[in-house]
């Protein structure tokens, strides 16, 4: 065919890609009617979940795996906003990490509210001033971060989801080489995260200036001559700054994980995860009793972090299955007076 035909071709279906997603909306409408009538929620990440893993499984084009997520969670989220538009509240500031997190779940469309700590975000959320709250849970390289697990003990919100994020960092400036740049902006950790990078150019002698966001570092170095940001490449493009350098992290395995929080517990997915803290009586061998609980009903427990809240030691847990499967639900009982549940959701990763 010429390309004229061709593109005949590619409007026809388009027409009728139209026609299909407004059809599509009709029956999403109809759905969101009857969750009025219930109060169920709007979101449910299990449906989500079940519907790319059959859409996989049948598909045998040209699309990816991941283009099939890109692609249907975008329209997800559409028809989540034209059903009931909600805000999503998450650590700013814009083209954050935590931003980007935000946007993979809730689209373009969603309406996102930045907020300048972690507790701010579940404060939001508990207020019902927004449905949703996204917040970083931990990174591969500097572990578990500590307001989220002293958050997730104060405020009675659940965990409906996680994200994982793969973190790269790009040196962004003004200036025309290297030998021009006298101070970088970045957030504290990323300057640990580029060490390599820093040396290997020669740029561990500029000045280091440490601020509260990869974003701001963008948007500071944009302002000032013979400066430079290592930040996220959306951020750079945010504030117009060239990127000279990309993917520049010592570690291409660097990842952080997100929590989604709101008011409402999911439904079992068949593939989930649960969160729990844990604070047990102050007794030699408690830890251990409550651990044989696990292995004697064989759950798989993935994570288990010591913290300090408060001045009181207590327990992260995480481990594969539902609250609602029958096993879990003999130890949350058992347990009941030492464990605070935080969420069941689909597992998006056994560990970072």
């Amino acid at each position: 065919m010429t390309l004229d035909e061709l593109r005949a071709q590619i409007d026809r279906i388009d027409d009728t890609l139209l026609k299909l997603f407004n059809e599509r909306m009709e029956f999403v409408h109809q759905v969101g009617e009857l969750k009025n009538t219930t109060g169920a929620p709007i979101y449910r990440p299990e449906r989500e979940l079940e519907i790319l893993t059959r859409l996989k499984e049948h598909n045998n084009g040209r699309l990816t795996p991941s283009a099939i997520d890109a692609l249907f969670l975008e329209l997800f989220a559409v028809a989540r906003n034209l059903e009931l538009p909600e805000r999503i509240a998450y650590l700013g500031p814009e083209a954050s990490f935590t931003h980007q997190a935000a946007e993979s779940r809730f689209g373009a469309m969603s309406s996102y509210l930045p907020v300048g700590s972690i507790k701010g975000v579940f404060r939001e959320v508990s207020a019902l001033r927004v449905k949703f709250g996204v917040i970083p849970i931990e990174n591969s390289s500097n572990g578990i971060v500590s307001d989220t697990i002293n958050c997730l003990s104060e405020y009675n919100l659940k965990i409906i989801a996680e994200v994982v994020v793969d973190i790269h960092h790009v040196l962004a400036t003004t200036c025309e080489s290297l030998k021009e740049i006298r101070k970088i902006y970045s957030k504290d950790i990323a300057f640990g995260q580029c060490r390599t990078f820093l040396e290997d150019f020669g740029l561990e002698d500029a000045e280091q200036i440490p601020v509260e966001s990869t974003a701001k570092a963008a948007k500071l170095a944009r302002e000032n001559h013979n400066s430079a940001a290592i930040c996220a490449s959306v951020a750079a493009t945010m504030y117009n700054l060239p990127v000279l350098f990309e993917n520049i992290e010592d570690s291409g395995r660097n990842k952080t994980r997100f929590f989604i929080i709101s008011d409402f517990d999911n439904t079992p997915s068949g593939h989930d995860k649960t969160s729990i803290l844990v604070k047990l009586p102050d007794r030699p061998g408690a830890l251990v009793e409550f651990l044989n609980d696990f292995e004697d009903a064989n759950i798989n427990l993935t994570k288990i972090k010591s913290h300090i809240v408060e001045g009181v030691s207590i327990f992260f847990l995480e481990f594969n299955g539902h609250k609602e499967d029958k096993k879990i639900q003999k130890i949350l009982k058992k347990h009941k007076n030492s464990i605070k549940f935080l969420g069941s959701y689909i597992k998006e990763a056994d560990d970072i």
